[in-house]
Parts: C-alpha cells; sequence; structure tokens
C-alpha cells in the first residue's frame, strides 16, 4: 500500500482502535479524512504494514489504520452567463 500512496493524498481512516504497541486511546477518528503529509518505510511492530504515515496528529500511524481514497476526476461544468438587459425607454 505504501508504493499507492504519495505526500499530498486523501485517506480515510477505517480503524480507530487503541494504540497496538502501547493500548492507549488513537485521537484519529474512524470515518473521517486525512491528509498524508509523509510516508515512512518503516515495519510496523504489528507486523501488518510495511509503511507508517504521518497525518500530523501525533506521531505516524500503522498504514493498516487507512484506506486510499480515489483522486477526484476533473468535471466539466456549465457557466451560465447572464448578458444585461437592455431598457427600453417609454415617452
Amino acid at each position: 500500500m505504501s508504493d499507492a500512496i504519495s505526500p499530498g493524498d486523501l485517506v480515510l481512516c477505517v480503524n480507530a482502535a487503541p494504540n497496538h504497541a502501547t493500548g492507549w486511546p488513537v485521537p484519529l477518528q474512524a470515518g473521517e479524512t486525512y491528509r498524508v503529509i509523509e510516508i515512512m518505510d518503516f515495519d510496523c511492530p504489528c507486523g501488518r504494514g510495511d509503511a507508517l504515515i504521518d497525518v500530523g496528529i501525533d506521531f505516524a500511524w500503522c498504514q493498516t489504520r487507512f484506506r486510499l481514497l480515489p483522486k477526484p476526476k476533473a468535471q466539466t461544468r456549465e457557466h451560465k452567463v447572464t448578458a444585461p438587459r437592455e431598457k427600453e425607454t417609454v415617452r
């Protein structure tokens, strides 16, 4: 997964379980999106992840807590242009 994620990508937190190294509660919220700041190639102590992801909250988190969100596709929008109305002078 660490190959697919790059800094600046959006990830979805899918696991807000307590920290598996210390057992302390984590400040992440399941179902919330976070922007990736940095990816550190480091084997997580849990043995399930090969990278730690820094999202700007505390230190870095195991990549198994996140899922990569798809990048938004460019969409064309139609802009409605209004022309000024001509005023008729009534005499």
